[in-house]
């Protein structure tokens, strides 16, 4: 995702590229025309060569690898989860406060037309008061049951789905909603994963997580992420959001197939159809879903397009590190919760 739109963004150049297969990291750089090849990410964020750089590696080097390269200088994107626990993540942030940086966590989902035409539903106050929502992603990703890093604690973190797809609903509940002040979650393991390939034991995480949000405002949500769920679609996914508030109701399907859909209705009147406007879409195409994620991602200015042009104008851009940081915080409010069996404040998470 990150070389096609990056090749098209015109204050851009991918100049190095660090990974621990030195196979592997000679053939992508070949394969990308990328000069400055590395085995050692300090030596790389040292160089010289680069002013930016993607972390886009296991979560448990997140927080190692973002910190040298924010020591070091450099603008920093790094995955989500943007670490394995909040306390890594508050000082990601905090340390990319202090040196200036330009950060960002790409949030994918929050960009795709359907969101975005219901975020600015909800700014034009088409609901009114928030009362509740509902946010369900379904995929399959974990049916087969053989061995998966993103599930692999030492590699993911502690927190499993909920970091893996749960981080990316809990940013958009927040993005929906405001803040989440607590939660209340039930995580379940439904596949018996296989061994790992170096055949040392180790306790799989779960693969699905149901959570109850209590937002600031008084609004209450639902957010149900599976990595077991069989789904006919070219990413093997579906995603749909329910919003209800004091003057109205929306209703918003994306199938990952042919149906990008948003419905609602003012309080009293019918569910009808609302087309997503012209420029929402911009220049991506509308069907099959698979190939608007490309556009989206390859031609407009969001996610890295948006970081390179946010570093060119020395301004801030959303998501940052301090949205991942109070992302991970519910993440680990989540994750508490299930392993106690028990309500948890965000605010309890320090």
């Amino acid at each position: 995702m990150y070389m096609q739109a990056l090749r098209t963004q015109p204050d851009a150049a991918v100049v190095a590229i660090c990974g621990s297969d030195t196979r592997r990291t000679a053939a992508f750089a070949d394969k990308h025309g990328i000069q400055h090849k590395y085995t050692d990410p300090v030596e790389m964020f040292h160089s010289g060569h680069v002013d930016a750089v993607i972390v886009s590696t296991h979560n448990s080097t997140h927080y190692s690898h973002t910190l040298a390269a924010l020591d070091a200088g450099l603008h920093v994107l790094c995955e989500k989860p943007l670490a394995a626990t909040y306390t890594e993540a508050k000082e990601m942030a905090d340390r990319a406060r202090q040196t200036g940086a330009t950060t960002m966590v790409p949030f994918t989902y929050r960009n795709m037309p359907v969101p975005r035409f219901v975020k600015r539903l909800l700014d034009e106050d088409f609901i009114g008061r928030p009362h509740r929502l509902d946010l369900r992603y379904w995929t399959g990703y974990a049916r087969s049951g053989e061995y998966l890093w993103r599930l692999d604690p030492e590699l993911a973190g502690p927190s499993g789905v909920l970091g893996d797809l749960g981080s990316h609903w809990i940013d958009m509940a927040r993005w929906f909603f405001g803040e989440i002040e607590a939660v209340t979650c039930v995580t379940s393991r439904q596949i018996d994963r296989a061994p790992r390939p170096d055949r040392i034991d180790y306790e799989p995480s779960d693969d699905g997580a149901s959570l109850v949000l209590e937002f600031s405002s008084g609004a209450h949500g639902v957010i149900v992420v599976s990595a077991v769920c069989y789904e006919d679609s070219e990413f093997g996914q579906r995603h749909q959001f329910d919003l209800h508030g004091r003057n109205g109701t929306i209703h918003a399907l994306n199938d990952w197939k042919d149906r990008q859909q948003v419905l609602a209705a003012r309080d009293g009147g019918e569910l009808e159809d609302q087309p997503i406007p012209a420029d929402i879409w911009g220049g991506a195409a509308r069907s099959p879903v698979g190939q608007t994620f490309r556009d989206v991602f390859r031609t407009s200015d969001v996610l890295a397009r948006a970081w390179v042009s946010a570093i060119r104008d020395g301004r801030r851009v959303e998501p940052d590190f301090d949205t991942g940081a109070a992302v991970q915080r519910v993440v680990d409010a989540a994750e508490l919760s299930a392993r106690q069996a028990r309500r948890i404040t965000v605010g309890e998470i320090a």
